[in-house]
This record gives C-alpha cells, sequence and structure tokens, in this order.
C-alpha cells in the first residue's frame, strides 16, 4: 500500500507539472492593443499666433494685420459633462481603433475658440466705401477714407467710431474635424510599474489633417452675420501625449498639440459676397476622460 501511494502521489506531481507547461500563462488585457476601439472626452485651452485677417464684400475690402486673438475658455465647469450644453465649453472628441499594437487610426472633432481680441492696436490697409443708401453708412464714419498701414485703436469702435463697426470671433467653433494616425508605447516599466492592468503608463504621437467647419460671430459695418456653419479651410497638426490607463478599460490623456490653419473662405455677413480669410498656427493643450475595449 506504501509503494502503491507514493506512485500515486508521483503521477500526481507528474501530471500537475505537465499540465502546469502546457497551459499558457494567463495574458493581460493591457500586453496587447491590436483590434481595440477607444473613444475620448475632455477639454482644452488654445493660444494662436498673430493673423492679418483679409475682410472683403461689395463696397469695401481691408486687411487688419498682426491681430491678436485669445481662446474663450470656461474652466472646470459642469457644462462638461452635461447633455445639453456639452458643446459650448472648448472640447475635444475622439474615437479610434488600432491597426496592430502600437498604431492607431482615428477621427475626431476639436472644438476651439478663437476671439479677436478687441483691446488692441493693429495697422489696416484698405477702403470702406459705402453708397449713403446703404443702411449700414450711418455705423461708418469716416465713410470713404482709405487706409494705408494706418494704426486703428479697436478699442475705441464703440465711442468715437474711428474705425467702421467691427468684431469677429469664431466662438461657436473654430471646429477642426480631423482625421489622425498614432503611435502608442507602453512605458511602465521606466516607473517600475509591474502589473499594468491595475495602472498603465503609455507615450503617444500622432499627426493629423482635417477640415475647418467654424460657425463665424463676424459684425461688419453693422451688417447682420452669417450665424451658420459653413467650410472654411484646412488644418494639419502634430501632438504628444500621455495616457494614464487605469484598471485595464479606463484612462486619462493629457495632450499637447500643435499645428497650421489656412481659412481661405469664410462666411461673415448674410450678403454672399461677404467673406474673410486668414491662416494661423496654433497650440493646443488637452486633457481628456475615455474608455479602451474590445468589441
Amino acid at each position: 500500500m506504501k509503494k502503491l501511494a507514493v506512485l500515486l502521489i508521483a503521477l500526481f506531481f507528474t501530471f500537475s507539472y505537465g499540465q502546469d507547461q502546457q497551459m499558457p500563462k494567463q495574458i493581460k488585457f493591457t500586453a496587447h492593443n491590436k483590434g481595440k476601439f477607444y473613444f475620448y472626452w475632455g477639454g482644452n485651452r488654445e493660444s494662436y499666433t498673430k493673423s492679418d485677417i483679409h475682410f472683403k464684400g461689395d463696397h469695401y475690402d481691408f486687411t487688419v494685420y498682426n491681430a491678436i486673438a485669445d481662446d474663450k475658455p470656461k474652466g472646470w465647469h459642469v457644462d462638461y459633462v452635461n447633455p445639453g450644453r456639452m458643446t459650448i465649453p472648448q472640447t475635444n472628441f475622439r474615437l479610434g481603433y488600432f491597426i496592430n499594437d502600437h498604431y492607431n487610426i482615428s477621427v475626431g472633432l476639436d472644438h476651439m475658440k478663437y476671439v479677436m481680441r478687441q483691446y488692441q492696436v493693429a495697422n489696416v490697409t484698405g477702403y470702406v466705401n459705402l453708397p449713403s443708401t446703404d443702411p449700414a453708412f450711418i455705423y461708418n464714419n469716416p465713410n470713404g477714407v482709405p487706409y494705408n498701414n494706418t494704426p486703428v485703436d479697436f478699442n475705441e469702435n464703440d465711442t468715437n467710431k474711428s474705425f467702421p463697426l467691427l468684431t469677429f470671433e469664431h466662438t461657436d467653433g473654430l471646429n477642426y474635424v480631423n482625421t489622425e494616425i498614432s503611435r502608442f508605447d507602453d512605458v511602465s516599466k521606466i516607473f517600475k510599474i509591474g502589473n499594468t492592468d491595475k495602472f498603465q503608463i503609455n507615450l503617444t504621437e500622432g499627426i493629423g489633417g482635417g477640415i475647418l467647419y467654424p460657425k463665424t460671430n463676424a459684425q461688419i459695418l453693422g451688417y447682420k452675420r452669417h450665424d451658420d456653419f459653413h467650410v472654411s479651410g484646412y488644418g494639419v497638426s502634430a501632438k504628444v501625449g500621455l495616457n494614464f490607463t487605469i484598471y485595464k478599460y479606463f484612462f486619462i490623456q493629457t495632450e499637447l498639440k500643435g499645428g497650421y490653419i489656412n481659412m481661405p473662405d469664410i462666411r461673415t455677413t448674410a450678403v454672399t459676397n461677404d467673406t474673410a480669410s486668414q491662416h494661423f498656427m496654433f497650440f493646443e493643450r488637452v486633457i481628456a476622460f475615455g474608455g479602451i475595449f474590445n468589441i
């Protein structure tokens, strides 16, 4: 009996060892990305380079040189998660798919805001020459006087009418609808993180391009604004960021993103022939919250 018991114990351990050798180790969800989808939603702050803005219509043609513009932040606000008001702040949305462990393609919307600063002095070249029968004539004094690289204090518009009434904003969106291709690398080992299914740090870089689809709020010479979305140009961009994945499926992503925007066809007023054009560089800081999953 003793010999039989020893034999059975030996067979049990032999079988168990063999099973251990045959069964693969459990693969972490975060070890591979191929075939996964992801999405994120977040907010941004922007900075813009100075821009020459060219305004053109039937009775005017002038350029504001080196115009300064700012974004329009809302700060940490409940509107970012309020379904009825989510599109009001400066926001970012992206949906992507990993074609392999390191590369993904995505589509997204960078909802930025661009406000030409009113409290600035900028040089203006061109003319405004409205006929006296034009309803906008009363807003423009002097009228018919040419501008030749003339310094204009835009802060004086509402007092002495030193320049035709002008405000210019893409505040219902400097909407950059774009496609990106990005690289994704797990750098958790650098920070001595062992179990990446609990916490993982990834480095991401990408390039992209797309169209600009703004809804421009422009008050020019007293004309009624266009007040509708319009494909106005294109943009290209590049980014670098850090992704912090928590318990496999959730992440926080921070990005620094810069690029070039060219809009040769901006609708400004209800008059079809009234347009504006500009080009500038932008720099965006993004923080977003998202999820990653298999289907």
